[in-house]
């Protein structure tokens, strides 16, 4: 059997949020593999996703850069070593300087970057003598610019700690003016740096993908319901699905059938049907496009009408704007994704929990 170390323990139990003593357990009947600890946690219902960002100690800013014009945008993300200097002015505002500058000079990636040329140096050289004037190890460490077509319009929200960032694009028909359709792009960009989506479409999900979420859906709904029959609450009902990309027209029909002889059985007209039945279909939808909802921008219920998805926003503003809005880009960066922590030296702490 593969030594289980604390320190392992306690970064599961920082990525999931299970119990101590759960987590051990994990790691021993997975051979001490992390990722896959993770799942099996998941599919008893003990641990939520694992969040990366739980596991970052990486400070800078994120920075966002819209051209007047809605033509182009772009997002970056500027490491420091600490929040301090993160917060300092020069910091601050070399961030800015030079997400400008990269969508000024139109950079596609980090080597042409450090290749370039600002203020009349190499930027190797400029990052360099900012190093020295801050007082910190700085990186450029990533950065996306979305340059709009004809027809397409851009816009971005950056979150008032600097450290979220969204940029958008959207196709727009010519009747529509590109100042509203930036508005509207404003407020879902800021919904989406608060729910997190992954993607911006159900259909980025992979079969896979929602065959393992759905199983930790569930585990999760039946830990919910163990605890509501405890205190004599009511459960929650179990979906059958997770995602639109599983319901099909054979299914749907399937329902509408359920739905019509459940009415029949209650002795309700036929004529009231269809003004019945829409909303049970939209509600089963609901009830069954979970992760979706979870995961996918356009699925999310907004959160400035949640009785709307976004994509049921989007198209009741295109249409009170006279025309129609898609959206087709959707780019969300959070500081320090995907990097790990500097390990801390809790090991011993943690053993004496588990003793």
């Amino acid at each position: 059997m593969a030594e289980i170390s604390a320190s392992l323990v306690k970064e599961l139990r920082e990525m999931t949020g299970a119990g101590m003593m759960d987590c051990k357990n994990a790691l021993v009947q997975t051979g001490g593999d992390i990722d896959a600890a993770v799942d099996f946690l998941r599919e008893k219902g003990l641990g939520k996703a694992a969040k990366k960002a739980d596991r970052l100690a990486s400070e800078g800013l994120i920075s966002v850069e819209i051209a007047p014009d809605f033509s182009t945008a772009t997002i970056s993300e500027i490491n420091s070593e600490t929040d301090f200097v993160a917060k300092n002015d020069k910091f601050t505002d070399m961030t800015k300087k030079v997400t400008k500058y990269i969508q000024d000079n139109n950079i596609q990636n980090t080597e042409e970057l450090q290749n370039s040329s600002i203020d009349g140096i190499n930027f190797s050289e400029y990052i360099n003598s900012q190093i020295a004037t801050i007082g910190e190890n700085l990186v450029v460490r990533r950065f996306v610019t979305i340059k709009a077509s004809n027809g397409f319009v851009v816009n971005g929200y950056i979150h008032s700690n600097g450290r979220v960032g969204v940029l958008l694009e959207a196709k727009i028909s010519q009747n529509i003016e590109i100042q509203k359709a930036a508005g509207l792009l404003k407020n879902i960009a800021m919904h989406a740096a608060a729910m997190k989506p992954v993607y911006l479409s159900y259909n980025e999900l992979t079969p896979d993908f929602i065959e393992k979420e759905f199983v930790a859906l569930k585990a999760n709904i039946e830990k919910e319901n163990e605890e509501n029959r405890r205190l004599k609450k009511l459960e929650k009902k179990m979906p059958i699905y997770g995602s639109k990309a599983q319901i099909t027209d054979e299914v749907l029909n399937g329902v509408r059938a359920e739905f019509e002889a459940e009415l029949k059985s209650q002795g309700k007209p036929e004529k009231i049907w269809d003004r019945i039945i829409p909303g049970q279909l939209e509600r089963f939808i609901a009830d069954n496009t979970q992760l979706d909802q979870q995961y996918a921008l356009l699925s999310q219920f907004y959160v400035m009408d949640d009785s709307k998805a976004i994509e049921q926003a989007v198209k009741i503003r295109a249409e009170e704007l006279g025309g129609t809005i898609e959206l087709t880009k959707y780019i969300r960066f959070e500081l320090g994704e995907g990097l790990e922590k500097k390990s801390e030296d809790f090991a011993a702490e943690v053993a004496a929990q588990l003793n």
